[in-house]
């Protein structure tokens, strides 16, 4: 399928680049590409960045039927820009869409746009240290009736942002609370899909969260409300007894792209990698005992977010002494300077766009 380019005639100035927060700016361009029942994927096309002209019937607004990627373009040392395993983020997005009955996307084209579009906003890639092009691709559906039913026209679209850090605190420790009365998400349901109705389900603890200080919420299963799975929108590790644990994937936690990066890393390392259930109870031992040496949320905006202090009920533990642990360090050093080109990609992780 041909990609028809759409120049913009009013490019925007670009951003103060040491001010740009996460999400609030947009590039001059957006890739679009419908699909319908009868036509498959078809109209694909790089266009100028504006609104979305919806019906009020459409099946997003009434049914949630959305689905959503992450991912980063970074501006390495050498003027290039490239990209993190973006063939993980095209191969998960269509197990989202399989999940809530979406059409999916040719992963080969899917990507090949991509670097397209990437390549057309290189101007907006930033080059300050821990800085980025944010790339949300999103997929959903768009019938113009009510009523439950099978989807017969979708929206595909790309839009970038160039991003600071996500957290203000940067690499700094953050305070995490447990959550005992909402769960994220149950095993047979949307938990592994990247689609918005986890999200906006999360909110109301993450703003419980907030008014008593804390940056995030660790989730409990849904089943039991005894074992870890998430840490607020990221995936969680342990360093315990020397050991790194994280919660296995059950179906109702995010298969992470900077997760398997982690395990694959920390693996190469020495480091031995449980994937397995960890409790509240084995937790809670090991922070009281000492043996739970450090603790990190990981995920493509925050990449590595060091935990400092846990609440469990009105209980407040610290990690270890509450700073960035020498693993976390290591793991963001080292997953930083391969995303930024910094340092030499012996995993074939990243892609040059040209």
């Amino acid at each position: 399928m041909e990609i028809k380019v759409i120049p913009t005639t009013a490019p925007k100035a670009k951003p103060d680049w040491n001010n740009l927060g996460f999400g609030k700016i947009f590039t001059d361009h957006m890739f679009v590409m419908d699909w319908d029942s009868e036509n498959g994927w078809h109209d694909a096309r790089i266009e100028p960045f504006g609104p979305l002209t919806l019906h009020p019937a459409a099946t997003v607004f009434h049914y949630g039927a959305e689905i959503f990627e992450g991912l980063k373009a970074y501006r390495r040392p050498d003027g290039e820009v490239q990209l993190f395993r973006p063939e993980e983020n095209m191969k998960r997005l269509n197990q989202s869409a399989e999940r809530l009955s979406l059409p999916q996307v040719d992963e080969e084209f899917a990507l090949k746009a991509l670097k397209q579009f990437v390549a057309l906003e290189k101007d907006w890639v930033p080059s300050l240290p821990g800085t980025s092009l944010y790339l949300r691709p999103f997929l959903f559906g768009n019938d113009e009736t009510l009523g439950v039913h099978t989807i017969h026209h979708a929206k595909y679209v790309v839009i970038a942002s160039p991003v600071g850090a996500y957290y203000a605190e940067g690499l700094n420790p953050v305070k995490i609370m447990i959550e005992t009365r909402d769960v994220r998400a149950v095993r047979g349901g949307t938990g592994y899909a990247k689609c918005g109705g986890n999200y906006a389900a999360s909110m109301r603890a993450g703003d419980r969260a907030a008014e008593e200080g804390y940056s995030q919420v660790l989730w409990l299963d849904g089943v039991e409300r005894r074992y870890i799975e998430e840490v607020g929108a990221m995936n969680v590790m342990f360093l315990i007894n020397g050991t790194v644990v994280t919660p296995q994937l059950t179906g109702s936690i995010l298969p992470g792209i900077t997760r398997k990066s982690c395990i694959e890393l920390l693996k190469e390392m020495g480091y031995t990698v449980e994937e397995r259930l960890l409790s509240v109870e084995e937790l809670s031992q090991a922070l009281k005992d000492g043996s739970l040496q450090e603790a990190w949320g990981c995920g493509t905006a925050a990449v590595i977010s060091p935990i400092g202090e846990l609440r469990m009920g009105q209980a407040k533990y610290q990690v270890a002494d509450g700073g960035i642990g020498k693993l976390s360090q290591r793991l963001y050093d080292t997953l930083t300077a391969i995303q930024w080109g910094t340092a030499p990609d012996a995993h074939g992780w990243t892609t040059v766009v040209k």
